[in-house]
C-alpha cells in the first residue's frame, strides 16, 4: 500500500472498486451531509431487506411450535420424543451446510444467494403442509435445515462488508429484529391461522405452513429485485443492470469502510485454507461459540415449547400462541436498548454478560414456580422475562466477535462458526424438554440454569481477557481511533493518522474538509 493520493479530486471521477491485492487508494473528498444522506440511503435499502429474509426464516423455522399445539402429532402421528429428533435434524442441517453455503456466497454474493434461498426454504415449508408420518416429518425439518443454511451468517457478513465497524453492533441488531418480530409474529399470527381449521377439509396447522411458506416465496422476489449485491456489483439479481447507489454514493461508501478498516480492500474471490487456519486456531473466536452454544440451547427449546408450557398452566391452547408472543414483543425494545449501550458506550462484553444473566435470572424463576404450581400468574411472569432476554444476548455476542477478526476472510468464517455453534445448541436443545419431564419440566428448568451458569463464566472469561489484551497492545487504540466513524458521518483527523500510521496508507485530503473534520 502506501498509495498517495491527489489534493485536488474531480468530483465527477470515481475509480472501480480495488481488485484482490491491489494498492489501497483512500481519498475523503466529500463533506459530512453527503455521507450521512449516502449512509441514510444504505440503511434504507440494506437494513429493511435483510431484516426481511430473517424475518420469514424465523416464520417458517418457529411456525412448528405453534403447529404442535393443534392436531399436528395426531394427524402426522408423532410423539413429543420423535417431535424433537425433528428438531434435531433441522439443526443438524444447517450445522452441515453452514460453512459450504457460506462459501458459496463468498464466491458469487449476498445478492444471488440469499435471494435463491428464501425461495429454497420457503418452498420446503410449503409443502410440510403435505406430510404425514413420521419419515416425512423427519425428511422435511431436515430440508428446512440445509436450505436455510448459511442465511444469518450471509446477512451477517454482508453487514459488515458494507458498514464500518463502530456502526456494527446496532446493524446486527437491528437484522435480528427480524428474528425477534417473527418469533412474536407467528406466534400471534398463528393465533388467527389455526383457527381456520376444517377450511377446505384441512386442520389448522395446514394452512399454517402454506400460508407462512407462501409469504416467504413472495418475499424472495422482493429481495430479488432489491438487495443489491456488493460495492463491485451494487445490482439485484433480478435486475443486473440497474444500481439504486449513484457512482458518488458508492465511492462514499466504499471509502469510508475502507478507512475504517483497510484490510478490506484486500479481499479475495475466494477463501483459502490459510484463513481456515487462522480462524479455527483462534481461541478467542472458540469462547464465542461457547457463549452461543450456552445461551442458545435452552433458548430455542424454550422457543419451541413456550406456547406447550403456557397451556400446562390452564390456558386454552389456541389462547396459549397468542399468549406466547407477549414477552417476545417485549424483548424488540429491550433489545435495542442493550444494543444502543453497546455502541455508544463500546462496551460489548458487558451487554453480553448482563444479557446472559438476565437469561439466566428466568429459567430460575421457572424453575422456582415449578414448586407452587397454582401461582398461574407467577409462573407466566417467568415466561415473560425469559422470552424478554432469551435472544439478543447472541447477536450482542457476534457483534463483540466481529471485532477480533483480522480481516473479510476470517469474519466470513467466524459467522459461519457462531451460527454453526448456535444451532449446535438446537440439537441439544431439543431434548431439554421431554414427555416424561411434562408438565412441569423441572429437570428441563435445571438443564437450562446449568448451561447458562457456564456461558456466563465463559463470558465474563473472555471479558477479562479483552481487558487485559487492550491493556497489553496500546496500538489497538490507534487503530480504534482510526476506524470509528461517528452517527454524523464524520472522520476525525486523529483517526486518519492513526490509519497512516498503523496501515501504511497516505491519505492526503483537502483544507476545506480538513477544516470539516476538525470541526
Amino acid at each position: 500500500m502506501g498509495v498517495e493520493e491527489k489534493a485536488t479530486v474531480d468530483p465527477g471521477s470515481f475509480p472501480p472498486p480495488t481488485e484482490d491485492e491491489s494498492g489501497l487508494v483512500l481519498s475523503v473528498d466529500w463533506s459530512k451531509e453527503e455521507e450521512v444522506r449516502a449512509k441514510r440511503k444504505l440503511d434504507l435499502i440494506i437494513m429493511p431487506l435483510l431484516t426481511l429474509g430473517f424475518f420469514c426464516l424465523q416464520l417458517d423455522r418457529g411456525n412448528i411450535s405453534n403447529a404442535i399445539t393443534d392436531t399436528f402429532f395426531d394427524d402426522v402421528g408423532v410423539t413429543q420424543n420423535e417431535f424433537n429428533v425433528g428438531q434435531q435434524m433441522l439443526s443438524l442441517g444447517i450445522v452441515l451446510f453452514e460453512i459450504p453455503s457460506n462459501m458459496i456466497l463468498y464466491r458469487v454474493g449476498p445478492g444471488k444467494w440469499l435471494t435463491l434461498q428464501l425461495f429454497l426454504f420457503g418452498t420446503v415449508s410449503t409443502f410440510q403442509a403435505f406430510q404425514n408420518s413420521y419419515g416425512a416429518f423427519i425428511a422435511t425439518r431436515l430440508l428446512l435445515g440445509i436450505t436455510e443454511s448459511g442465511f444469518i451468517p450471509g446477512g451477517l457478513w454482508t453487514l459488515s462488508t458494507w458498514y464500518t465497524r463502530a456502526e456494527t453492533a446496532k446493524r446486527v441488531m437491528f437484522f435480528y429484529f427480524g428474528n425477534q418480530f417473527g418469533q412474536a409474529s407467528s406466534k400471534l399470527l398463528a393465533y388467527g391461522i389455526l383457527h381456520m381449521g376444517g377450511v377446505g377439509g384441512k386442520a389448522g396447522w395446514f394452512w399454517l405452513f402454506v400460508l407462512m411458506g407462501g409469504f416467504t416465496i413472495i418475499s424472495g422476489f422482493v429481495l430479488g429485485f432489491c438487495l443489491p449485491d456488493s460495492f463491485r456489483n451494487p445490482c439485484p439479481a433480478f435486475l443486473p443492470g440497474v444500481s439504486y447507489f449513484t457512482k458518488r454514493e458508492l465511492h462514499i461508501l466504499q471509502t469510508r469502510v475502507l478507512l475504517d478498516e483497510p484490510a478490506k480492500g484486500r479481499k479475495k474471490k475466494s477463501i483459502k485454507i490459510d484463513a481456515f487456519k487462522r480462524a479455527f486456531s483462534n481461541w478467542r473466536l472458540w469462547s464465542h461459540v461457547i457463549i452461543t452454544l450456552c445461551n442458545n440451547g435452552p433458548q430455542r427449546a424454550f422457543d419451541t415449547y413456550s406456547p406447550t408450557i403456557i397451556s400446562g398452566f390452564g390456558y386454552k391452547k389456541l389462547q396459549s400462541n397468542a399468549m406466547a408472543s407477549v414477552g417476545l414483543f417485549l424483548q424488540i425494545p429491550t433489545s435495542w436498548a442493550f444494543s444502543w449501550v453497546s455502541d455508544h458506550f463500546d462496551v460489548r462484553g458487558e451487554t453480553v454478560i448482563a444479557g446472559m444473566s438476565c437469561h439466566l435470572f428466568g429459567y430460575v424463576l421457572n424453575r422456582i414456580f415449578t414448586d407452587h404450581p397454582k401461582l398461574q400468574g407467577a409462573r407466566y411472569f417467568g415466561v415473560v422475562w425469559t422470552q424478554t432476554f432469551g435472544t439478543f444476548s447472541h447477536p450482542l455476542n457476534i457483534a463483540w466477535m466481529s471485532l477480533t477478526c483480522e480481516d473479510s476472510e476470517v469474519r466470513a468464517l467466524a459467522m459461519a462458526m457462531v451460527i454453526m455453534g448456535a444451532n449446535t445448541a438446537g440439537i441439544y436443545g431439543a431434548q431439554i424438554f421431554r414427555s416424561e419431564d411434562s408438565p412441569f419440566y423441572r429437570r428441563g428448568f435445571t438443564v437450562a440454569c446449568c448451561v447458562l451458569a457456564v456461558g456466563l463464566v465463559v463470558s465474563v472469561v473472555r471479558f477479562v481477557d479483552d481487558k487485559i489484551h487492550k491493556r497489553k497492545h496500546n496500538t489497538v487504540e490507534l487503530t480504534h481511533g482510526a476506524g470509528e466513524t461517528s452517527d454524523d458521518g464524520s472522520n476525525g483527523e486523529k483517526g486518519i493518522t492513526a490509519l497512516e500510521r498503523a496501515a501504511g496508507v497516505t491519505v492526503t485530503v483537502d483544507d476545506d474538509v480538513k477544516r470539516a473534520l476538525r470541526n
